[in-house]
């Protein structure tokens, strides 16, 4: 578990700078933003930091305050959640394809008091501050919330948004020094069905997570993370925490890529790494290449692995593929071992760590969590908050089952559902099966109103190249979908799509696909044989 000499974020990193100095820590390849490219010390990071946060207080930032990030994977992303938790504040990480409305929710929700972004999003930031509202929550004499302007809720503060190259200032950070129990971050939950929420999670949550992982796979002197996830997502950020506690260096790369991924693992001798979400089935259907094999990887950890899928992800690039299962609220919940080779192919998402314990309950077979990490609770969400936590245990909202060895395997989420007349359909259990069919890049099943059954499932397709977007391709994707699926999940409509709104944890938004007043049998191709 985490050491004794470090209690909080600032802590590691500069026990990392004292103990690795000018060892490599982060580096970030060439690429449309970064054209030379960056590699960073330990020792750089932590003093570059350590001048970010003393700016930082030099422009008001009070331990505390809520401070937002908005940039592209860059190194400043690091920079500033390091410099922010060494001002003492909470760092707000905001997804960097948010639009006003998105931005604007999370902004006024999380009443953040200035935003560090980039020049291409700089006006986007100002102009949403400029008008925000924030309900004041403390108590006023007339028991009334007061709603104040950005301005007046942080007068504090210099400006509502700052970019990293007008953060002049001193070299040195603030004699301040946070707790283990005290807020690093508000993360957002992804919120594919709904606008999120902020989950608080302390300095101690991301050490122990982090620490979990790097003493379940025996972390290494001589190994190379590589992770392709945005900045704004959990990823990135428990693998800097791993990263500096096992004084390795991290390759962050601008963006997930199918294409270049391997390419990337190649050529920066990258020996772990994390995906989920579409991933793995993203990568599974790139053409196979002469060089697949020839990496350094040693482990892949991964969040849905699709079982029929396992081994050959294994065979092609000649690494194990293991899953690791967790939540923005948990943390880290279940891991298979690098050894847990009885896994492959089965769905088992292995067995929970130290500090953790994990039951299937009985009634609902719902998987239930408890023990550390663990959010503190939504912010301004006490109910919400009361409801996942309901029993002494936090309600995953995730389906499963338990296997004579004691691992849990993961069976779709309670929400993500088609209820069509007196049937339950899992969206993912059909988008699983839709994804096998050679024309299928990316699918979501969503379910669309209707008279007689309430509801019918709806299938949004992204097709791989080489297919067209007709009746015929639509047809041949249903007939697959009848060999493998009760009559009752077929989807009745398809819809084709150029391509899919991702959340950072590369999950299909699926609020996108359901505009409110949109007529979900417009533009679509119905596929049903017959309305029984």
């Amino acid at each position: 578990m985490p050491d004794a000499s470090y209690e909080t974020i600032p802590d590691l990193l500069r026990h990392a700078a004292r103990e690795y100095g000018d060892r490599e820590f982060l580096r970030f390849p060439k690429a449309t933003r970064n054209p030379a490219g960056t590699s960073l010390s330990f020792a750089e990071v932590d003093a570059e930091s350590d001048r970010l946060a003393g700016a930082l207080a030099a422009r008001g930032v009070r331990p505390g305050d809520r401070v937002a990030i908005m940039m592209e994977n860059v190194p400043g992303w690091p920079l500033s959640w390091l410099a922010i938790l060494k001002a003492g504040a909470i760092t707000v990480p905001v997804n960097v394809r948010y639009g006003a409305a998105d931005l604007e929710h999370v902004l006024r929700d999380s009443g953040a008091v200035t935003t560090l972004t980039t020049t291409e999003h700089a006006a986007l930031v100002s102009n949403t501050a400029a008008t925000l509202t924030i309900a004041q929550h403390a108590a006023l004499a007339s028991g009334a919330a007061a709603t104040l302007t950005i301005a007046q809720h942080a007068a504090h503060i210099l400006d509502p948004v700052y970019t990293l190259d007008s953060l002049t200032g001193p070299a040195c950070a603030p004699d301040i020094s946070p707790g283990a129990d005290d807020i690093a971050n508000f993360q957002y939950t992804s919120g594919t069905t709904g606008f999120p929420k902020a989950c608080m999670l302390t300095h101690a949550y991301w050490l122990r997570a982090a620490q979990v992982i790097a003493d379940q796979i025996r972390l290494r002197d001589d190994d190379v993370m590589m992770i392709a996830q945005a900045y704004s997502y959990m990823d990135p950020q428990w693998t800097t925490v791993l990263c500096l506690i096992g004084g390795i260096p991290q390759v962050v790369l601008p963006r997930f890529s199918a294409s270049g991924f391997w390419p990337a693992a190649r050529e920066h001798g990258a020996t772990l790494t994390y995906v989920l979400g579409t991933m793995p089935l993203l990568l599974h259907k790139q053409p196979p290449h002469p060089l697949d094999r020839a990496n350094r990887m040693r482990l892949i950890l991964c969040s849905g692995i699709a079982p029929g899928l396992h081994r050959a992800l294994e065979e092609r690039w000649d690494a194990p593929w293991r899953e690791l299962y967790g939540s923005t609220e948990s943390g880290t919940d279940l891991i298979a071992a690098p050894e847990a080779e009885d896994t492959v192919g089965t769905g088992a998402m292995g067995l929970p760590p130290p500090g953790k314990e994990v039951r299937v309950d009985a009634a609902t077979g719902e998987i239930l969590v408890r023990g550390v990490p663990m959010m503190k609770g939504y912010w301004n969400h006490p109910e919400a908050t009361a409801h996942a936590f309901r029993d002494g245990w936090y309600h995953t909202g995730d389906l499963g089952t338990q296997d004579a060895r004691g691992y849990v395997h993961h069976h779709g989420r309670i929400t993500d559902s088609v209820r069509r007349g007196g049937e339950n359909i899992s969206c993912a259990e059909v988008e699983r099966v839709l994804g096998e069919h050679p024309a299928v890049l990316n699918c979501a099943l969503v379910p669309v109103p209707d008279e007689l059954f309430g509801e019918l499932p709806k299938a949004f397709i992204q097709l791989n190249t080489g297919y067209e977007a007709g009746r015929d391709t639509a047809m041949s994707v249903i007939e697959h979908a009848r060999g493998r699926l009760a009559r009752f999940k077929i989807p009745a409509y398809v819809e084709f799509v150029d391509g899919f709104t991702l959340t950072p944890s590369a999950r299909i938004e699926k609020r996108h696909l359901l505009p409110a007043g949109r007529d979900q049998r417009a533009g679509a191709i119905p596929v049903e044989e017959e309305r029984t």
